[in-house]
């Protein structure tokens, strides 16, 4: 059974996601986000030392729960080319479950301690997903004439396309950029028939 602060601590994560998705973190205020949730400041800062330490708890179980669906999927007993696919959906699931409000407070805000945590996670997450590849390509499952350090440089760049104002412009939103980011790395790298 849940103790009532994590009951609480539960409230205030559901009322900040909210509310970032749906204006930003930058215009939301603690006070706003303890209303919502129906809890005292004094309970929120029992919880969080501020609003930055709130968004980095926030983004990190979507991560999480994120990683953890990829995982499902790279784990199951299905062919390589499904794995993709199925990771494709799964990303696009999450883009689009993923505010453009929130996304760009962080990638393009002034906070460096959050671009930081988003790059650092961004890395890990590709490092994890750069290592099943290899796997696949030592199976067979991607082309050997593509080299593993490429397939990283690639994602990294991805990352740094992300942040491009001019790449950004041509899509009507972030989540619709990510996917088609995905895409082209995805289908450039399975095996040719």
């Amino acid at each position: 059974m849940e103790s009532i602060e994590d009951q609480k601590l539960r409230e205030i994560l559901i009322a900040a996601k909210e509310l970032f998705w749906k204006y930003g973190f930058k215009r939301v205020t603690i006070e706003e986000v303890s209303r919502e949730a129906k809890v005292s400041k004094m309970t929120f800062y029992k919880h969080f030392k501020n609003k930055i330490d709130l968004v980095k708890k926030i983004y990190e179980l979507e991560v999480k729960k994120g990683m953890k669906k990829y995982r499902s999927i790279m784990d199951s007993d299905i062919p390589f080319v499904e794995k993709v696919e199925k990771s494709m959906e799964l990303k696009r699931e999450q883009t689009e479950n993923l505010s453009p409000e929130f996304y760009n407070d962080i990638l393009k805000g002034d906070i460096d301690e959050l671009k930081k945590m988003f790059n650092e996670t961004a890395q890990n997450n590709i490092q994890i997903i750069l290592n099943d590849y290899i796997q696949a390509q030592k199976k067979g499952e991607i082309r050997k004439d593509i080299k593993p350090e490429f397939i990283l440089y690639f994602m990294n760049h991805m990352m740094e396309m992300a942040k491009d104002q001019r790449l950004s412009g041509i899509y009507s939103t972030p989540n619709e950029m990510i996917m088609e980011l995905n895409n082209f790395f995805f289908y450039g790298v399975l095996p040719r028939k």
